[in-house]
């Protein structure tokens, strides 16, 4: 091997030194890369630029973003506030911001939005960790939208997955975050997101997976909801218990994290159980009926902003009341269905499945309940008794008491043998309904075929009290308070009798009870009315015509004053002529009328002769809490208001007089149709009735004055002894000296009816079938509609104190003979007291009668009969 030495080797110098290429390269791309991405950025600057000049103009303008209206659905509530009723597509509570617990902020910002008070609407973190992660997996697992692009697109875009749609939003939130603050989007984005089961917004979503107000949520519940914008519909906690467990942990962790809760609350939290389900809407009283009177006023004056704009309308409803309604009406007419007999069982099922409970569960869940009766499977029947089963894994039992009422219906006046043991009545297998009492038993039921109507308002404005128009809205929603026109029988007669009064009659006027006979092709060729009883009674006074109700003193006295001049005079209490007869069955009542046209009539009655409105809207209220509607009903002003005196008032074609002194000027009737009972608008007063000089909203709107105080009063006293002594003295069990009112019955007692009243409350009772068909034998006003009348005013009326009518000047009484209605000295065993006005009472010589007595009113002549 050669040795080398240091003297051949040559030094390295700087001339010999080369740097490598690629360097150069890496330095030239570097600077062309940050180039292209100055370029870039700058391009992207112009087309953002570009593309918001483009896009802006099709954003919303600023003052939309401020007046945004969420869809609130229309709330009817009773007068205490109770909620009726709730129409619209969504179900929304909406809750101020400031009234929203904190722990539900922290949970939708912890879910959401946690830089929410930080960004400035749009998120550039956010969207720049989802465009990595994107980039970096090629799935989207990570969302850029902030809270107030959530809002954005909620409000004002539509779902479309594009470029287009997802610049907008950025733009928009932008906006909005400029234009509100932080607490206002906060607020709109809590009310207006949807949470699943037609509930948007947090305070929808609380009544609806729990039956609370937001602020009786616990924070597992809290959190629960927080979670569901993201997949409202599929991870719910109806539709998918396990997917919102896991949801509602991540947003319990998520509020951990961020220091929203500690640990403590945190671990207790985690560990709750999924507790929600679906809650119905909590109704407060149930007046399914007054709630489409309202619904249907409040589209006609609204149109379709009624069912969004939030509205809330306050009806005249009491609570106490309209619940004892729906009871009265209820008790009475199952009590009538018991008195007719049992029709059977709804089904049968196989009994070879009757151990099986999911069977029989699924076989009652196609039977629904129908007002308060509920559907039951027989399983097993013993001598005097059955078991049942209830449903969801509850049984009931059926004993004797419940039971021996059934016999068996075979007509409407023909029944089955007594039943001797349950087998008689049931068998294993039968769906039937069942009833529970007040003691906790149960009762046979079914849903009555007959129906009824019940109707009570305030005789001094014709607010409505309550208000039940069936036996079950949900079965039928034909309201029979207003819609069902039917004849009212005898309980027409008081209109007649007051018409009698004011033409000169008394209530000593003697009436021949007598057969009579009409040839009158209008009815028919030979008519021969007959009291209800067969019997005759001869000359009887008009007070005792009316209280045993006597229909041919009523026709007697109709022919004597005139059908035209009836008809007439009956309008005062605003019934349409166009459906009163113009003969003399008018006198039986054979017109067509409404249960609510019959309050308002005896409300004249009770209020002491003036004609008001009923009305069942109170007030109502828009969305920014706004009155938007105050009702200002006509009142009945017995002493002065607005500075005007009730004498000074009349109405018809006959003056009205307040005692003995001159009568007024003759005024138009009123009008031919009557008007509608709508209160959105209060009703106006028909141009041809007198009515107060236009006042401001705070004065009162005096009712027209109908018939005369002196008229009245004598009208309630013979009413009052329809109850004393007459037809419905059924109704003395109330102990109550200041009842008054009147029983009706049609022809083969197609219709029962008891209108009654005291000075505080005038209620309309009415059965009768839909169809209309006899309600058979002795189904008379007294025996079907007085005992729906009795329950109900013995509620309304167990703490209000008597109330004595005060009695009018210009009335006068004197001793008459009760055989023949004349003065009589005090020794006569006959001997009694009538009530008169002071210018028709008789002399006050005993024994001497005024002429006109003896065939009827002054000037009327002998009454035409012909007898046999």
């Amino acid at each position: 091997m050669g040795i080398l030495s240091f003297a051949s080797m040559k030094p390295i110098t700087a001339s010999t030194h080369l740097a490598p290429p690629s360097m150069k390269s890496l330095f030239k791309t570097l600077r062309i890369f940050i180039g292209i991405l100055f370029g870039g950025f700058t391009a992207s600057i112009v087309l953002l630029f570009a593309a918001y000049l483009y896009l802006e103009p099709q954003l919303p303008s600023v003052q939309s973003l401020k007046d945004i209206r969420l869809q609130v659905p229309l709330r009817v509530y009773s007068r205490a506030g109770s909620l009726v009723a709730e129409y619209g597509e969504k179900r929304r509570s909406p809750v101020k911001y400031a009234d929203l617990p904190p722990q539900v902020i922290h949970a939708f910002l912890a879910a959401e939005d946690d830089r929410f008070f930080q960004h400035p609407g749009v998120d550039y973190q956010g969207i720049l960790r989802a465009a990595f992660e994107l980039i970096r997996t090629g799935q989207k697992r990570q969302g850029g939208s902030t809270i107030t692009m959530q809002l954005a697109r909620n409000f004002f875009l539509s779902r479309e997955k594009t470029y287009t749609r997802k610049l907008k939003e950025i733009f928009l939130a932008l906006k909005i975050n400029r234009e509100l603050t932080k607490q206002e989007v906060l607020d709109l984005y809590l009310n207006k997101i949807y949470l699943g089961n037609r509930a948007y917004g947090v305070g929808a979503a609380a009544q609806t997976y729990y039956g609370k107000d937001l602020g009786h949520l616990n924070l597992a519940q809290i959190a629960m909801i927080a979670g569901l914008p993201k997949a409202p519909s599929r991870d719910n906690p109806i539709a998918d218990p396990r997917r919102a467990l896991v949801r509602r942990n991540y947003v319990l962790g998520r509020m951990h994290a961020l220091g929203y809760i500690d640990d403590q609350n945190y671990a207790a939290a985690v560990k709750q159980p999924v507790t929600a389900s679906l809650h119905a809407l909590s109704i407060g009283v149930e007046a399914p009926y007054v709630a489409e009177l309202v619904r249907a006023d409040m589209v006609e004056r609204y149109g379709a902003d009624a069912y969004t704009a939030g509205y809330r309308v306050y009806t005249t409803l009491d609570d106490g009341l309209q619940q004892a309604a729906n009871r009265s009406l209820r008790d009475d007419l199952l009590a009538y269905d018991r008195r007719h007999g049992y029709r059977g069982a709804v089904r049968r099922i196989d009994p070879a499945s009757l151990p099986d409970p999911k069977a029989l569960d699924a076989a009652l869940g196609n039977v629904p309940a129908v007002s308060g009766l509920e559907p039951a499977v027989v399983r097993s029947v013993h001598d005097h008794a059955a078991e049942l089963y209830l449903g969801g894994g509850h049984s009931g039992a059926l004993d004797w008491s419940g039971l021996s009422w059934a016999r068996r219906y075979i007509g409407v006046d023909q029944l089955g043998p007594v039943p001797e043991q349950a087998s008689d009545i049931l068998a294993p297998g039968d769906v039937v309904y069942v009833a529970h009492q007040a003691d906790g038993s149960l009762i046979l039921a079914e849903p009555p075929a007959v129906q009824g109507a019940l109707v009570s308002l305030d005789p001094r404005n014709g607010a409505v009290q309550a208000l039940a128009g069936g036996f079950d809205y949900y079965q039928s929603n034909f309201n029979r308070v207003v819609q069902a026109q039917r004849q009212p029988g005898s309980s027409f007669k008081p209109f007649i009798y007051s018409a009698a009064l004011h033409k000169g009659f008394t209530a000593a006027t003697l009436i021949n009870d007598a057969p009579l006979v009409f040839n009158d092709p209008a009815l028919e060729n030979m008519w021969r009315p007959e009291n209800y009883s067969g019997r005759f009674h001869g000359p009887t006074r008009l007070r005792e015509g009316l209280v045993h109700s006597l229909n041919l003193v009523s026709i007697r006295v109709l022919r004597a004053i005139g059908v035209d001049y009836a008809i007439d005079y009956v309008k005062r209490f605003g019934f349409a002529a166009d459906r009163l007869p113009h003969n003399l069955s008018l006198a039986l009542g054979s017109a067509s009328v409404t249960p609510m046209e019959m309050a308002r009539g005896y409300a004249v009655f009770a209020n002491g002769g003036y004609r008001v409105d009923p009305y069942y809207i109170q007030r109502v209220v828009g969305a920014n809490d706004q009155v938007v509607f105050q009702a200002q009903p006509l009142v009945a002003c017995q002493t002065d208001c607005n500075g005007q005196t009730p004498a000074a008032r009349t109405v018809g074609t006959t003056a009205i007089t307040s005692g003995d002194g001159a009568a007024g000027a003759a005024v138009p009737a009123a009008p031919l149709v009557a008007p509608p009972v709508s209160a959105v608008q209060p009703p106006a007063p028909a141009s041809d009735l007198p009515s107060a000089p236009p006042a401001a909203p705070a004065q009162v709107r005096i009712a027209p004055q109908a018939i005369s105080a002196q008229n009245d009063y004598i009208m309630v006293s013979m009413m009052q002894d329809v109850i004393r002594r007459g037809t419905g003295k059924r109704a003395r069990v109330l102990k109550r000296n200041d009842i008054a009112g009147k029983t009706g019955t049609t022809n083969d007692q197609r219709d029962a009816w008891f209108c009654g009243f005291n000075p505080d409350l005038v209620t309309i009772a009415w059965v009768g079938f839909d169809q209309p068909a006899p309600l058979g034998h002795g189904e008379t006003g007294a025996r079907a509609a007085l005992p729906m009348w009795i329950e109900f005013m013995g509620t309304a009326l167990a703490k209000v104190p008597d109330r004595p009518i005060a009695q009018p000047p210009g009335i006068v009484t004197v001793r008459i003979d009760a055989q023949t209605g004349v003065p009589t000295a005090p020794d006569n065993p006959d001997a009694m007291f009538e009530i008169f006005r002071s210018r028709y009472a008789p002399g006050q010589q005993p024994g001497r009668q005024r002429p006109e007595w003896r065939g009827g009113p002054p000037g009327s002549g002998r009454l035409p009969e012909q007898l046999f």
